[in-house]
C-alpha cells in the first residue's frame, strides 16, 4: 500500500491529508528511512536577479507604469509541493502534489462511524 494517493489527471482535489513523517526509499542512504514533510514555499526575489534590475531601470523616472500589469487571473488553487528531508543523512526531495482547494499537513484522520459521549467525557466511537 503507497503512502500517497496517485491523482487522475486533471482532477481537482477539495481536501488533501498529508502526514509529516512518511517512511520512504532514500537514494542516498539505499535503504527506507523515516523523512519529515513540510511543504514548500517560495523565497524571497533577489533584488539584484537580471529581470529584476531591468524592470527597475525601466520605471525609474517620469511616465508611469512601463509594462502590462497582469489581471486575468484564471486558476482557483495553486499546485502543492511537499519538501521531505531525510532524518538519518538531511538528504533533500520534492514531491508534486498537484492542485487541491484545501491542503493539510499532519492533521488527525476523520473517523467514520457515530460518536457517543458518555456522562464523564469520554468519547466512544462504535
Amino acid at each position: 500500500k503507497q503512502w500517497y494517493q496517485r491523482r487522475v489527471r486533471g482532477s481537482v482535489g477539495t481536501m488533501v491529508n498529508f502526514p509529516k513523517e512518511v517512511k520512504t526509499y532514500c537514494r542516498h542512504c539505499k535503504a527506507h528511512q523515516k523523512w519529515k514533510v513540510t511543504q514548500y514555499k517560495k523565497g524571497k526575489d533577489s533584488l539584484y536577479a537580471q529581470g529584476k534590475r531591468r524592470y527597475d531601470r525601466k520605471q525609474a523616472g517620469f511616465g508611469g507604469q512601463t509594462k502590462p500589469v497582469f489581471h486575468k487571473k484564471a486558476k482557483v488553487t495553486k499546485k502543492i509541493t511537499l519538501k521531505m528531508k531525510c532524518e538519518k543523512c538531511s538528504c533533500l526531495k520534492m514531491k508534486n502534489l498537484g492542485r487541491c482547494k484545501h491542503f493539510e499537513l499532519g492533521a488527525e484522520k476523520k473517523k467514520k462511524g457515530p460518536t457517543i459521549t458518555a456522562d464523564n467525557g469520554l468519547t466512544l466511537i462504535v
